[in-house]
């Protein structure tokens, strides 16, 4: 068996299409045709069928599919014992983060990581909730966040660690009628502008909440992912924004304001496929991660 069959046939379960699988992993769509093919020859049955222009997996395609993690992951285990016997963890080690996460986690990181073996690759992205599970076929470990739960939508077959809860402040300009208030409740908001998230995001949901409580919708004046770029619009009095505690500068003319009343905090999550977890390096990352998270006050 193959374990490189396996792994395509886990890529076209979770990206859908054999044409993101090759943009994913820089083949061509030819390519990974003939490695169906010669798949299909290797387990004596049809993996794929076509549907519409595409094509997807069969029953016996998403059976070996859903059981790439699990082979991979005892190979990686049989590794993680060499490894282990060896000395310390090493080799490198690729992390994905949202940015505002990221900020928080990776420079207490990399300290604690200075003179070791593990060597760091890193990326940044910021993606709608449910995208982020998608992201563990990339990179060893996924820095993610939810507002529903410590698991983000899409990610319950994964590993998930929560690394932090941080609270999702309410930023406003400091002279703002609604600053000298120490906390804000939903109807404290009613009639303001917003300078929001893509919907999908995990912060719209925090604007939904309120809307839903107080009855009335709340003007989004723009959607933004940069939370740089949105305090720097809040300060010029654009309009009201939900930001993250831990990573936004305060004073001078922006303030944060503690939203009580619906839930407005998120949990940070470290998401890992479990054949990229049973590596010791991976795992010592994570350790690392989870210290710096417990630092950071909430």
């Amino acid at each position: 068996m193959d374990t490189r069959h396996l792994e395509l046939l886990r890529e076209l379960s979770v990206r859908g299409t054999l044409a993101a699988v090759a943009a994913a992993t820089h083949r061509t769509p030819s390519a990974l045709s003939q490695q169906l093919r010669t798949a299909e020859r290797d387990f004596g049955v049809a993996l794929v069928e076509p549907v519409g222009r595409g094509l997807r997996l069969t029953a016996e395609g998403q059976l070996l599919a859903d059981s790439a993690d699990e082979v991979c992951r005892v190979q990686a285990q049989v590794q993680a014992r060499l490894d282990a016997a060896r000395g310390e963890p090493r080799g490198r080690v690729s992390i994905g983060t949202l940015p505002s996460a990221g900020q928080a986690l990776l420079p207490g990181l990399v300290s604690a990581l200075r003179g070791s073996d593990i060597e760091l690759e890193l990326d940044d992205f910021d993606l709608a909730e449910q995208d982020y599970a998608a992201r563990t076929l990339d990179v060893d470990v996924v820095i993610s966040h939810s507002l529903r739960g410590d698991v983000p939508a899409g990610a319950e077959r994964l590993t998930a660690r929560l690394l932090a809860r941080e609270p999702i402040d309410v930023a406003l300009p400091s002279d703002h009628p609604l600053a000298r208030r120490a906390e804000l409740r939903p109807t404290d908001l009613v009639g303001t502008d917003w300078i929001g998230v893509p919907e999908e995001y995990p912060f719209d949901t925090v604007l939904r909440a309120v809307e839903a409580v107080t009855d009335s919708p709340l003007t989004r004046v723009l959607r933004l992912r940069d939370n740089h770029l949105i305090r720097a619009l809040v300060a010029q009095g654009v309009g009201l924004a939900l930001l993250p505690r831990f990573t936004t500068p305060v004073g001078g003319e922006v303030v944060l304001r503690r939203l009580v009343g619906v839930p407005a905090r998120r949990s940070i999550v470290a998401l890992c496929r479990p054949d990229r977890y049973a590596r010791l390096a991976v795992r010592r990352v994570v350790d690392e991660l989870e210290r710096v998270g417990s630092t950071l006050g909430g």
